[in-house]
């Protein structure tokens, strides 16, 4: 089974994708449809994600957002069919250190709407940071290292976007949200855009298919 919103997002970014490059890659979609609902365990889900996108090179760059959403619908829909602890099993260790260089921080973005949708609290920036990271306490400073430049910069969900495209610019290049930059502050600056407002969100993108394609994903969730 696929998660109504993992399916919706799937649907969303690659229409984003496709609509700011003409890459025409929805073609690609039910691909993606049959790896997210496909009965198989999780190992063998991630190794027919691959396939979709060696065979899509074109999608390339969603490779990773897309292991994300893949790693959301495995713990929204397949481990239901699995033991109640199978997420401190020693098998579920085993995928965690084989997958612990894949996927963005995205996940936790995710996983953080999931739950803002649970409590039927609007996601705010600042309570995702502090509340959900943790980024203040002691014992998640890795939190705090990769976020530092969102933390620094926390003031641009209240800035013009043309003022966060100029800021995404100098996160340094080995950041591990520098890709994410500019979508996850423009998600946070308005969480329920109108279609104009996209538009404008397009128009100061520093990647438009790539930034675009992870709003729609976020948006999603919301």
């Amino acid at each position: 089974m696929t998660d109504p919103k993992v399916s919706k997002a799937i649907t969303a970014a690659l229409q984003a994708f496709n609509q700011y490059n003409s890459a025409g890659t929805e073609a690609a979609k039910p691909d993606f449809e049959a790896v997210f609902s496909a009965e198989a365990d999780f190992m063998t889900k991630v190794d027919l994600l691959d396939k979709v996108f060696d065979d899509n090179p074109r999608l390339e760059e969603l490779r990773e957002p897309f292991f994300d959403l893949l790693m959301i619908n495995f713990f929204s829909e397949d481990v239901k069919k699995l033991e109640d602890d199978y997420l401190e099993t020693p098998e579920w260790e085993d995928i965690e250190e084989q997958t612990l260089d894949r996927g963005t921080e995205l996940l936790n973005l995710l996983l953080y709407l999931n739950e803002c949708d649970d409590e039927d609290i609007e996601p705010e920036l600042e309570d995702y940071l502090k509340e959900f990271l943790l980024v203040d306490e002691d014992e998640f400073q890795d939190e705090h290292r990769i976020y530092e430049p969102i933390i620094a910069n926390q003031i641009l969900v209240e800035s013009p976007l043309s003022e966060v495209k100029k800021v995404a610019g100098s996160v340094p290049e080995d950041s591990e949200v520098k890709e994410l930059f500019y979508p996850i502050m423009a998600f946070f600056q308005n969480t329920s855009p109108t279609t104009s407002d996209k538009q404008e969100i397009a128009d100061n993108a520093v990647n438009q298919p790539f930034d675009m394609a992870v709003l729609e994903i976020l948006l999603s969730f919301k």
